[in-house]
């Protein structure tokens, strides 16, 4: 994937001007298993705007032959059970009015992404658009915080750095908008370059090219943060962040997402995810908070991070055990962390030699290290 340039453009605070600019190479071949005729017409409605073939089995027993042969595989959320020894389904199609439930039922089938139609509907022609090519686009990598402090967002803004100055084209995503807004932590200067309220009103896709050149860019990757202000600013929907997401696979090879700890981001942002990194302290407390903080987590591929010293109680390889995780590393402790998130700084402690030997070993078991 080429460099991205250094060009920053702000487009307006009525959000990304979007088209359907970006042609897929190949139209997929669509399974939809659904007896919901909403969802079977939306289906057909967005395979067709693709280009792509559409089968659609009305119960799970007509869709067993040829299940793992289609390019993506559709359920509805009517669809309560999925054959035996078949993979998961691509994305779960529902309703906004199953509420929170669709995805608990994407986590139950084990669905890879979650559509809520009809607002999700230019993403998912998007995503369809995007399963007809061999490129499969970026590596998504997100951190949570198993606790309170646990300094995930240290750690995000420390990831994306390093791996920038590796020469990987990189984004970092503010995925908390109670944080107080990352950029605040990633520098002290006023950069201009779009934030998450510019995408309230994104609806379809977003062409990569001007996604990519909208950003504001600091140590050497480009970022999308919450405001660091206090002034009420508008959110994006679920179907605005997922459009997000995919210009971000689009346009960058390694996008690390500091998802935050409330329960909005775990139900969106983490789904997006191809590896999520869950950051702990070595203490008990924080251990059982991060036990937690799994269970209400997608069925991704997932590591621990621990932060904290040699005289601290608990011994982290006996964290990663008790918690069924692999033990990925050791965040450095370093003298005036506290200060530098206050003053902006934290780019000028990643520059250190402990936190580079960190993040080098984090990105190269995440399977982002060149």
């Amino acid at each position: 994937m080429s460099k991205h340039d250094r060009r920053q453009e702000r487009y307006g605070s009525q959000g990304v001007e979007v088209g359907a600019n970006w042609l897929p190479r190949d139209a997929a071949e669509v399974l939809l298993v659904s007896g919901d005729t909403y969802l079977q017409e939306e289906a057909k409605r967005i395979v067709a705007a693709t280009g792509g073939s559409l089968r659609i089995a009305v119960e799970v027993g007509e869709a067993l032959h040829g299940w793992d042969s289609f390019g993506v595989v559709l359920v509805g959320s009517d669809v309560r059970e999925l054959p035996p020894r078949r993979r998961a389904p691509t994305v779960l199609l529902g309703r906004a009015s199953d509420g929170d439930g669709l995805w608990r039922l994407a986590a139950a089938l084990g669905a890879e992404r979650v559509a809520v139609l009809p607002e999700a509907a230019g993403w998912l022609a998007e995503h369809l658009s995007m399963s007809g090519s061999p490129d499969p686009g970026g590596t998504v990598v997100g951190i949570i915080g198993g606790s309170g402090g646990a300094g995930a967002t240290t750690t995000a803004i420390w990831l994306a750095q390093a791996a920038a100055s590796h020469g990987i084209s990189t984004m970092l995503i503010d995925g908390d908008p109670w944080g107080g807004g990352l950029e605040l932590a990633v520098t002290a200067d006023d950069i201009s370059g779009l934030r998450w309220p510019d995408f309230a009103e994104t609806k379809g896709s977003i062409d990569p090219t001007k996604f990519r050149d909208s950003l504001p860019i600091a140590g050497g990757f480009a970022y999308l943060s919450w405001p660091g202000t206090r002034d009420a600013v508008p959110s994006p929907d679920a179907g605005s962040v997922a459009a997000v997401m995919d210009a971000a696979r689009r346009s960058f090879e390694l996008i690390v997402v500091d998802i935050g700890r409330s329960g909005k981001g775990m139900a969106t942002l983490a789904w997006d995810c191809d590896r999520l990194l869950i950051q702990a302290l070595a203490h008990l407390k924080s251990a059982v908070a991060a036990a937690r903080i799994l269970q209400e987590l997608p069925p991704v591929d997932a590591g621990l991070l621990i932060r904290g010293n040699s005289a601290t109680s608990l011994d982290a390889s006996l964290i990663a055990d008790s918690l069924g995780l692999p033990l990925v590393g050791r965040v450095p402790e370093l003298r005036g962390v506290a200060s530098g998130t206050e003053l902006g700084r934290l780019l000028e402690l990643g520059r250190r030699k402990p936190v580079d030997r960190f993040a080098e070993t984090v990105l190269e078991l995440s399977g982002t290290g060149q």
